[in-house]
């Protein structure tokens, strides 16, 4: 194609078209280092290549590959800009596409740490306001203003927009307007921190987890959100399951900081703090009552202790913002009426008033129970679930990342004591606990309170220099129980079964070859009973 030749050398084309696919690629999955590879060809760096898997304290954007790419990706950019035609006649979409493409990726970058500076002032902004606020209420003083977030740098990216992507028989400015694109960088660079820093491990199932959340924010198609579904992601629902102690709250946290935010070029700022923006509430530990007034608020009167109207976090919630609901599966059947009419309508009425409110953001709900099982159960209403599972993302257990990857011990040991120690002291601490674990419990241990227990396990070496699982603790209390169980015929064969390996496996320190052999069972049965 003779206009192809004269604007691109087939090297160039080639490298270009790949990094339209890193754009448009999810972080997270290995196809991402894939086309990192592709990019560079011979110039690809195999050494830690996927740099994607761990979390790390040092930035990716240090990452040798990923660095070759932004360089080549600016020094195109600038070429192809000094030869394109002044009259921008004979530029064809293949043409202009790749263009595009390879200039955003290095505009993006090339602002991508003070994006990243941006996310940290806002965090430490947001914990000396919480400080600030307690010291206020405890003096009897008004509590501090409104939080805002106003970026100093967002002239310069605009500028460096324009100089790149205003030229002849380029549209995408006419269309995406620059305070979109720089609105939508930051919500990239949250996502990005949100996920990457705070979740560990580099196990199978833990990297799908980290790819589920990105589809969770931008979709599969991350082109089509930024052109025409980041305005509207609050209408979908996001359900995390998964069994206690897996990190249901830092998903739903990663997803509900992510959220789009609008940037007001005009004033300078973002129209919200997305740092306040995450309402979380754990809906088995309140009674209904307090459960609606939480949600929903209240008028004075509404109930004994109602002493004033209140608005709840239904009502409090921006536009951008996510309300998290914590053991969704926990929850009355007249609340689910109630949540029902929200996810429907977005419609809802304070206790105690009749004056119709309307909820503008997003609904994170989690659950460590089997929603289907509970429908059929009658306790969990089955229209109220088919408005919640437009998005599922489920959280791997423990012992299923700690199957695909025997060595997340030693990673994850090492993600603990750097938060109970700091940097300093937490790698002699680390490789303690991981020894201890592996010589007293075992490489099979269940970890049936999963990372949570993992974490309490490592409190309590730093503490006692020993931990006795809450499990092998119990399982006397559990045998005690049986012949009631049985003479009342409350125990099914299946429930028999399960507590007879349950304690069998106590006893063998949590071992479960020990205990496939005790049982004379198959070892994959008796993960199944646990």
């Amino acid at each position: 194609m003779p206009n192809t030749k004269r604007l691109f050398t087939p090297e160039e084309l080639r490298f270009a078209q790949s990094v339209g696919r890193i754009s448009l690629s999810n972080q997270f999955l290995p196809e991402r280092v894939q086309l990192e590879r592709e990019a560079l060809g011979k110039e690809f760096v195999e050494s830690g290549a996927d740099w994607n898997v761990l979390k790390t304290d040092e930035s990716p954007l240090t990452h040798p590959n990923i660095a070759a790419v932004i360089k080549r990706s600016e020094i195109l950019a600038e070429n192809l800009r000094a030869r394109w035609p002044k009259d921008g006649r004979g530029i064809s979409r293949e043409e202009t596409t790749p263009y595009v493409d390879v200039a955003s990726f290095w505009l993006y970058h090339a602002y991508a740490r003070q994006f990243d500076t941006l996310i940290l002032e806002s965090e430490n902004r947001r914990r000396d306001a919480a400080a600030q606020k307690q010291d206020n209420a405890r003096a009897g003083s008004q509590p501090p203003g409104k939080l805002t977030i106003r970026p100093d740098f967002y002239g310069a990216f605009r500028n460096t927009l324009e100089r790149l992507l205003r030229l002849p028989g380029i549209t995408i400015l006419d269309t995406e307007p620059a305070p979109h694109l720089f609105a939508y960088a930051f919500q990239l660079r949250r996502a990005f921190h949100y996920i990457h820093h705070a979740l560990a491990g580099g196990s199978k199932p833990m990297v799908r987890l980290r790819a589920q959340i990105w589809e969770s924010i931008f979709t599969r198609d991350t082109g089509r959100y930024r052109r025409a579904l980041f305005a509207s992601m609050h209408d979908y629902a996001t359900l995390i399951t998964g069994p206690s102690g897996t990190g249901k709250e830092l998903v739903a946290r990663a997803i509900g900081l992510s959220r789009y935010i609008p940037f007001d070029a005009r004033c300078g700022e973002f129209s919200d703090d997305y740092t306040g923006a995450f309402f979380p509430l754990n809906l088995s530990a309140l009674s209904p009552t307090l459960i609606e007034s939480e949600l929903f608020g209240h008028r004075r009167g509404a109930f004994t202790g109602a002493l004033a109207d209140r608005a709840g976090w239904l009502e409090i919630c921006p536009a951008n913002g996510a309300v998290f609901l914590d053991e969704i599966g926990d929850v009355d059947t007249a609340i689910q009426v109630k949540l029902l009419r929200v996810l429907q309508s977005r419609a809802f009425q304070r206790l105690g008033d009749t004056k119709t409110r309307v909820f503008s953001g997003k609904i994170i709900a989690a659950t460590h129970r089997d929603l289907p099982v509970e429908i059929r159960r009658g306790r969990f209403r089955e229209d109220f679930y088919y408005r919640l599972c437009s998005d599922i993302v489920r959280t791997p257990s423990l012992r299923e990342q700690l199957d695909d990857a025997p060595g997340e011990l030693e990673t994850l040991t090492a993600h603990i004591a750097r938060q109970l120690l700091g940097d300093d002291e937490a790698p002699p601490f680390a490789r303690e606990s991981a020894a201890w674990i592996r010589k007293t419990l075992g490489n099979t241990y269940a970890w049936p309170g999963n990372f949570r227990e993992l974490e309490q396990c490592m409190r309590n070496l730093l503490v006692r220099g020993e931990y006795h699982p809450a499990s092998l603790l119990a399982a006397g209390t559990d045998a005690d129980d049986w012949n009631t169980l049985i003479g009342s015929g409350r125990l099914s064969a299946e429930d028999l079964l399960r507590r007879y390996t349950r304690l069998i496996h106590a006893q063998s320190g949590g071992n479960i070859e020990e205990t496939a052999r005790r049982l004379d069972q198959d070892r994959r049965t008796v993960k199944a009973r646990l």
